[in-house]
Order: C-alpha cells, then sequence, then structure tokens
C-alpha cells in the first residue's frame, strides 16, 4: 500500500491507493475543516436520493471499475449532487453545532470520512446556473456555468426502480451518449450529476460506453429540517476550460502539482519496499469531454 505524509498546520491529508504497481491510481486529498465549517444553508431538503456511481478511470482497462455511493439533495429552488461521505460530514457537523459541540471535537468528526469524489454540482445555484465545488489537493475551485440541459428523445421502453415505473429517454451531452430511466411518479426534473430536464426523477442512467453509470439505490423523503449547504464562496472562481487544463495537470504530475500550488505541503511516496517514487500519468477520464 503506498504512503503518504504531509506536513501542513490544520490540514488533514486523506488518501486511497488501489494495485501494487507503479501506475496504480493514487487519490490524494487534503482535508480543510474549513469547507465544512463556512458552509451557510442556501434551501431546504425535500427529498434525498441515494445512488450508487460506477466509474472506469482507467479506458485501458475497462473491466477495472470504482465504485462510490453518491448523494442527491433536493430542495424548493436547487440541488446538491455529492459524495456520501461529503454528506455525512455536512450531517456531523450540523449535529454537532446544534449540540453546542467544541470545535475540537467537531473536528475530530470531520476528519472520519474521506472520498475519492470530491465535486460538489449544485444545479440551479446561483438561480440559472450549475455551480461545481472541487478540490485538487489544496486547492479550493468554484466553477458556475450557465445551466444547459440535455436535449433527451423520450422512448416507450419500461422498467421499475426501487418500485416507481420509469420510462426509458436518451441524449448526447457533454461528449457522451446517456441512457436514462425516470420516475414520472416523482415530477421533479432532476437526477445525478449534470443530467436533468426530463419529466421526472432520473433514478438510473449510464454512457453508451459504460464508462459512467448511476444506479438509485433508495430515496428517502424529509422528514425534520435538513438544509442544503454551500461553502464555495471563498473558493477561487474558475472557469470550465481553466478547470479541466487543472485536472489534466494534477492527472499528470499529482505530486508537481502539489509542489507547485501548495509548496507548503510535503508528500512523501513510497512504494512497498519504502523506496520512495514520483507518481506520474495517472488515468485520466473524464467526464466531460
Amino acid at each position: 500500500m503506498k504512503q503518504f505524509i504531509a506536513t501542513i498546520g490544520l490540514l488533514y491529508l486523506g488518501l486511497s491507493g488501489i494495485g501494487n504497481g507503479l501506475d496504480a491510481q493514487v487519490s490524494i486529498n487534503i482535508f480543510n475543516p474549513n469547507d465544512v465549517i463556512r458552509a451557510k444553508p442556501i434551501d431546504e431538503t425535500r427529498f434525498t436520493v441515494q445512488y450508487q456511481a460506477t466509474i472506469v478511470t482507467d479506458t485501458l482497462h475497462p473491466e477495472k471499475k470504482e465504485e462510490e455511493t453518491m448523494m442527491l439533495k433536493v430542495g424548493d429552488k436547487c440541488s446538491i449532487y455529492y459524495s456520501y461521505a461529503k454528506y455525512l460530514t455536512d450531517s456531523v457537523f450540523e449535529a454537532d453545532k446544534a449540540s453546542g459541540t467544541s470545535q475540537e471535537v467537531i473536528l475530530e468528526h470531520l476528519r472520519q470520512y474521506n472520498s475519492k469524489i470530491n465535486a460538489q454540482i449544485y444545479k440551479n445555484y446561483p438561480a440559472g446556473k450549475t455551480t461545481t465545488l472541487d478540490a485538487l489537493a489544496a486547492s479550493r475551485f468554484r466553477c458556475e456555468e450557465k445551466e444547459e440541459r440535455p436535449e433527451w428523445t423520450l422512448l416507450p421502453d419500461t422498467m421499475t426502480i426501487l418500485s416507481y415505473p420509469c420510462r426509458k429517454a436518451i441524449c448526447h451531452f457533454k461528449g457522451r451518449n446517456y441512457e436514462a430511466w425516470y420516475t414520472p411518479e416523482i415530477p421533479r426534473s432532476e437526477g445525478p450529476w449534470k443530467l436533468s430536464g426530463l419529466p421526472g426523477l432520473i433514478l438510473k442512467a449510464q454512457d453508451s460506453q459504460g464508462h459512467y453509470a448511476f444506479t438509485g439505490t433508495g430515496i428517502e423523503r424529509s422528514r425534520e429540517k435538513s438544509p442544503i449547504l454551500f461553502g464555495g464562496n471563498d473558493f477561487e472562481p474558475i472557469s470550465r476550460n481553466n478547470l479541466q487544463k487543472a485536472y489534466e495537470r494534477y492527472a499528470a504530475d499529482p505530486i508537481g502539482y502539489i509542489a507547485l500550488t501548495s509548496p507548503q505541503v510535503k508528500v512523501t511516496v513510497t512504494n512497498d519496499n519504502g523506496k520512495s517514487y514520483q507518481p506520474k500519468n495517472m488515468p485520466y477520464n473524464p467526464i466531460e469531454r
């Protein structure tokens, strides 16, 4: 297992390594408690959908897939799609804050959760826009774009998912062809990632290559107040084009990216024999092309 060591003030380094060779995919996440502490409520959650996301990160090995549990919180005005780990940090933070827990204990609780997917996608926030918050090591980015919805073709095929009758639709969106299943019984034009625009909630979707798939595994209607939080006001604003370039630079040389953007962070990577090396050329298969 690869090892990472970071020396950085109050920041916390999360890590995950998959495989044993030098070409193993590595995810380096630096946790900043301010990402949660500074978050402010922007809407109230009406219902929450849980999805299992399956992703092919390395197109040379499509048989190797990563899975991540994702959450979609839908409010009256906007929605957020993000990892279950981040969902838990929000829930723990709100509970700790309501009970008057000390900041030291709150920070200890928040450090318990780590995700391979850092991106948080807000649809219709601000109004008429889609906002992506993402973290690359210690960098924090906020990308606001004009809201863009797929142009769907509705088909007569039917399927039952989570006991809901669903209908099929297809589209071409952000460089990929998608097949989606939506239920008119939940008449909200929402879905996983940036997929939306159908006359019902999307419960299942997959691109034609099978590189990105989203399957609904549960739906819960809110019985108590649960805010949708936004903590990106202090993040660095960035265009979609420049964010894509940052992803590419990071994938090409993650340690070099950290050294350039966060000189106060020291990261050492060792192999199973304890020998230091510089990982480069991480697999890169972006959902938007």
